[in-house]
């Protein structure tokens, strides 16, 4: 009887400690947050093919993105706990660096991107 009551135990442990990483997991999913935004000139004209940095000052990984035909970029799935900076840059002009703290709270956040072009 107690070899069976010590069986039941450790299985309800490791149930439940399998329920509670499949909760914290999935959390941490809803927890991600978006930026995107769109790249413009200083006449607030989309810029197609700009290229947008975005560099995790924690790692110091940069990723990239080619804004689309209308000026727009994304970066989905990004961690809440780290600042991330970003610029956009077309034909060796760039804007000006914005910052993405980890102090913001917004799970999708909106950032236009302004490059000095002679047009």
């Amino acid at each position: 009887m107690g070899r069976t009551l010590l069986t039941k135990t450790t299985l309800l442990m490791v149930v439940a400690a399998l329920t509670f990483t499949a909760l914290a997991i999935g959390q941490s999913e809803h927890q991600l947050r978006h930026l995107s935004g769109r790249v413009l000139n200083n006449h607030d004209d989309p810029l197609a093919k700009a290229i947008v940095y975005l560099k995790n000052t924690k790692t110091l990984a940069v990723k990239t993105y080619i804004s689309d035909a209308d000026g727009t970029y994304r970066f989905p799935a990004l961690s809440p706990n780290v600042d991330y900076e970003i610029y956009a840059e077309l034909n060796g002009a760039h804007s000006d660096t914005k910052t993405l703290s980890a102090f913001d709270s917004r799970k999708a956040v909106n950032l236009t991107l302004h490059i000095k072009t002679n047009k």
